[in-house]
């Protein structure tokens, strides 16, 4: 009697919901020294015209390859060539659009193809930053109001950065932004442009728009970029605007005007909204034309919108950098989610205008870990790589060695020290990873976010989690791990919500 287990499918059709049972049958008679086994798989598809489709598949059982327990199917395919893009290339079509009365962004991922090595230093320089600032702002809160947007949300791939990215409309004119929830300053590049890096999109030119005012000196909204940027506004004798500075982690800044305009989202318009008039800007922002804050200080795009939004947002992160898109959603429209598992809420921690939550708990392939806990971690859309206690790292990785065994090892990477070389295999099966957090919420990672290839052939794939340097550094849950989760951040209610959902609609 062939033994059966229940495995997630690494990617499923936006069009259809599919079904798997697998039966994992013994190798041949006439090959005793076989690795290969059968795999009855039975896909179902949503669709009532498509019927039910029994499939035999042939998968590599040997090499520590295991179907016991709790884990996932990972195809082990190349990865796109990004050498084919170039930054003078156009971005996939950003389908910013109204849906029952939604505002939907479109998110897309931003990578390199030769900056492996600087993603993951540029991401560890990011974490360095966060750690010597958390704690140090304060939350802003608003009434809440009905009204939602919903903006098509990409992978930045095409414009040459890791993030993921929106299309907005300022004063009428389009513009690629990063989404950042761990930033609070909205800003894009401005003319006169004293130093700026190329962009995709035009730059900004004040001049060609009948509602831009620069932010006078001395007023509250000046001063309100101490909270949203960490240094206070500059004001010079002959120069009565309101000036800001504000320097990133991984070394990027971003200098300019403190300023009001008309900011449309997925046709939503936003009067009088403050961004930063970028005047010198350089770093690692690819092609786009700046950065939307998503954080909870005043000067952010969610406390600046809480009158129309109500302070609820929510992401689906796509796990494909090209041909696929997820949605960045303004407002509290969860009857527009196509989640496929219902939402849980855990408490964002008080006192913070960034997105803290209690972590109490993880479990591998259905394994939890020895040592339960209680830890703050900071949620980032920013932070590729989820960063863990030194102590919890530790049981995290032992844990998974101890079942994902079998395998050769490959070299560290970067700050990543648990690596593999599958380049033998066209697939494997990985141990499933739960958060747990405050309130019972727990939340699995998709299969995509467990292990990082390194190498497009396979031959050094790590795990896709890290540690910190000190016990007593706040963890962080990057976007690797956050991919097909549909994330609500909601405010107002100063809670958080996690949702398992197909991103990538084609």
């Amino acid at each position: 009697m062939p033994n059966s287990t229940t495995i997630k499918n690494l990617s499923v059709h936006p069009h259809y919901s599919l079904s798997f049972s697998f039966f994992l049958l013994p190798p041949p008679p006439l090959l005793p020294n076989s690795s290969l086994g059968l795999l009855m798989v039975g896909i179902r598809a949503a669709s009532s015209w498509f019927a039910f489709l029994p499939l035999v598949l042939v998968v590599a059982a040997g090499g520590g390859v295991s179907f016991l327990g709790e884990k996932k199917v990972l195809v082990l395919r190349p990865r796109f060539q990004l050498e084919v893009t170039k930054t003078s290339e156009k971005c996939l079509p950003q389908r910013s659009r109204r849906v029952a009365g939604a505002t939907i962004l479109e998110v897309k991922q931003q990578g390199r193809k030769d900056a492996t090595w600087k993603v993951l230093a540029g991401d560890n320089a990011r974490v360095r930053s966060l750690q010597s600032r958390l704690g140090n702002t304060v939350a802003n809160r608003a009434e809440a109001a009905p009204s939602e947007a919903r903006l098509p949300l990409n992978s930045g791939a095409k414009v040459q950065t890791q993030n993921y990215i929106v299309t907005i409309e300022l004063a009428g004119k389009q513009m690629t932004v990063i989404v950042d929830t761990g930033s609070d300053l909205t800003w894009v590049q401005c003319v006169p442009c004293k130093s700026c890096y190329s962009q995709e999109d035009p730059l900004f030119d004040p001049a060609a728009s009948p509602s831009y005012q620069p932010i006078p000196c001395n007023t509250s909204t000046c001063d309100s970029l101490r909270a949203a940027t960490g240094i206070s506004g500059v004001c010079g004798s002959d120069r009565p605007s309101c000036n800001y500075e504000l320097s990133y982690g991984d070394g990027s800044y971003t200098n300019g005007v403190l300023a009001r305009d008309s900011i449309s989202l997925a046709s939503v318009s936003v009067e009088g909204f403050v961004f930063g008039c970028g005047r010198s800007n350089g770093g690692m922002f690819g092609g786009t034309s700046g950065l939307m804050g998503l954080g909870r200080a005043q000067l952010s795009l969610i406390s600046q919108t809480t009158p129309r939004f109500g302070g609820v947002f929510s992401y689906c992160l796509p796990t494909q950098e090209f041909d696929s898109s997820g949605s960045l959603i303004l407002g509290s429209a969860y009857d527009t989610f196509k989640n496929l598992t219902p939402v849980v809420f855990t408490n964002m921690l008080p006192d913070s205008s960034s997105y803290f939550l209690n972590l109490t708990g993880m479990s591998i392939g259905g394994v939890a870990l020895q040592d339960q806990f209680s830890t703050k971690v900071l949620i980032d859309s920013g932070t590729v790589i989820t960063r863990l206690a030194p102590s919890v790292y530790k049981l995290v990785k032992d844990e998974f060695l101890r079942q994902f065994s079998g395998f050769p090892p490959a070299p560290d990477f970067s700050i990543l020290d648990t690596c593999f070389d599958l380049a033998g295999y066209k697939e494997v099966s990985i141990p499933n990873i739960r958060f747990a957090f405050q309130g019972d919420a727990e939340v699995e990672v998709d299969v995509s976010g467990v292990l990082y290839l390194v190498k497009q052939d396979a031959s050094q794939a790590c795990l896709a989690f890290a540690s910190l340097a000190y016990e007593d550094e706040v963890g962080i849950i990057g976007n690797y791990q956050q991919k097909n989760l549909r994330v609500v951040y909601d405010t107002v209610g100063s809670r958080l919500g996690f949702a398992e959902e197909n991103c990538g609609y084609s």
